[in-house]
């Protein structure tokens, strides 16, 4: 039996997410994040709020559906595609800083000769470092008017999806290039049935392998995406 207190010491704890709020930078042209006070303790002895915010705010996950019609939705996302082993591809050397740094098969397949094959099953984490910019959201996000931040080239995308992985993460505004508006990679992996990860934050803490990724997303009814909370525990 697995020692449960051992696997859950906070040491081993990451969470990979950003908090939501106002100052959490969204997708251009998106509704901002707000957030209304329908109760407040004075006038009803208790704190409630509604909250306005787009299924791809902050740490989030695409479902399938968001670009593959008919596909699963957020809330039709079994369990057991949300809590897996996580690959972390570290290309922090790769992009260096570079806005338009695409990672490219060729980088895949030279981390899997020092680390070892992405096995089947298993969530990919891609860090870039980016989340270093969360603060600044011309940095981030990309100057005014355009999108600018690293992702996966298509051929990149197509050999996780010939690996078997489950699911893609990564720790900038999309998986995409920002300069790739037609949204390539996209659309190879979430046909194929893969999930996505974006706006992950803290990968740096995590070992290329040997940890586990535990996806929490709003089950959205119909949800092209939802805000997740993005756990990991790390090896013994």
């Amino acid at each position: 039996m697995t020692d449960l207190a051992a696997l859950l010491a906070p040491e081993r704890l990451v969470d990979l997410t950003q908090p939501l709020g106002p100052q959490t930078v969204l997708w251009p042209g998106s509704t901002p994040f707000a957030a209304t006070v329908v109760a407040d303790y004075d006038t009803h002895g208790g704190y409630a709020r509604e909250l306005a915010v787009p299924e791809h705010a902050g740490t989030h996950l695409d479902a399938p559906v968001h670009f593959a019609r008919d596909a699963i939705d957020a809330a039709g996302l079994g369990l057991d595609a949300l809590v897996r082993p996580a690959v972390v591809l570290d290309v922090r050397d790769r992009v260096a800083g570079d806005p338009n740094a695409e990672v490219t098969a060729a980088d895949v397949e030279a981390i899997e000769r020092r680390d070892g094959p992405v096995p089947a099953g298993a969530a990919v984490l891609v860090l870039t470092g980016w989340d270093a910019y969360v603060g600044d959201p011309d940095r981030y996000a990309g100057p005014p008017g355009a999108t600018a931040f690293p992702g996966l080239a298509v051929d990149a995308a197509e050999l996780l999806v010939f690996r078997g992985v489950v699911g893609v993460g990564i720790d900038t505004l999309g998986i995409d290039p920002g300069h790739a508006v037609d949204f390539p990679a996209h659309r190879v992996t979430l046909p194929a049935g893969l999930w996505h990860l974006e706006g992950l934050v803290g990968l740096d803490r995590l070992p290329a392998r040997g940890a586990w990724v535990i996806v929490a997303p709003i089950p959205v009814v119909a949800g092209s995406g939802a805000p997740a909370r993005v756990l990991a525990i790390l090896p013994s």
